[in-house]
């Protein structure tokens, strides 16, 4: 199953929902792995929608979705390699936007939260912006000490991939950064490091 119920948490940490079919003059859809899913639900429900969508894909480990998107009909389905290979193409569509445009974005925490950041500074208003969190529940962190930020981290603690340091993931979201915050764990006695164990298990 795709989805994942997120448990009650802090006000930073961000809470998503279902993407719907809205009126627009443009619509924007990104998505990265399961999020493909998302995106398959919202053509089922609205076709009309989907014709008119720049789609743009990256598949992660969800390859075989790609010819399920492609098979909706968008106007454009563009598959990228990973996000930063990406995000060139994102600006450049979200430049072009016009008003009234909307923007579905569909995946992991970390696709979503920075993308959002790149469509909140092209100018589009935070309303015409909706989320849906598919897949991976890993997710993008900041290392508060180095700022390094790794990706896809599943356990907690865990290794800073720049510094080295025993991190603990705090539930502490920065959206500037589209990163949860990690903290030395071992700071005040080094080495005392518990047992590394699986987000949200």
């Amino acid at each position: 199953m795709s989805k994942f119920d997120f448990p009650p948490s802090i006000a930073s940490r961000p809470v998503y929902g279902t993407l719907e079919a809205r009126k627009g003059t443009q619509h924007l859809m990104i998505a990265d792995g399961a999020g493909a899913e998302a995106l398959l639900d919202l053509a089922a429900s609205a076709p009309e929608i989907m014709a008119q969508a720049h789609v743009i894909f990256i598949p992660r480990d969800a390859g075989a979705l790609e010819e399920k998107l492609r098979a909706a009909g968008p106007a454009i389905l563009h598959i990228g390699p990973s996000y930063p290979a990406t995000v060139q193409r994102i600006r450049r569509v979200l430049q072009d936007t016009v008003m009234g445009a909307q923007v579905y974005l569909a995946g992991t925490e970390g696709l979503i939260g920075q993308a959002m950041n790149e469509a909140l500074q092209a100018g589009i208003p935070l309303a015409a912006i909706q989320t849906e969190h598919r897949g991976s529940v890993a997710r993008r962190v900041q290392c508060v000490h180095c700022k390094g930020i790794t990706e896809d981290v599943m356990t907690d603690p865990f290794v800073c991939s720049h510094c080295g340091l025993n991190l603990f993931v705090r539930d502490h979201y920065s959206r500037r950064l589209a990163a949860f915050q990690g903290v030395c764990i071992d700071a005040e006695d080094p080495g005392e490091v518990p047992e590394s164990v699986e987000l949200y298990k």
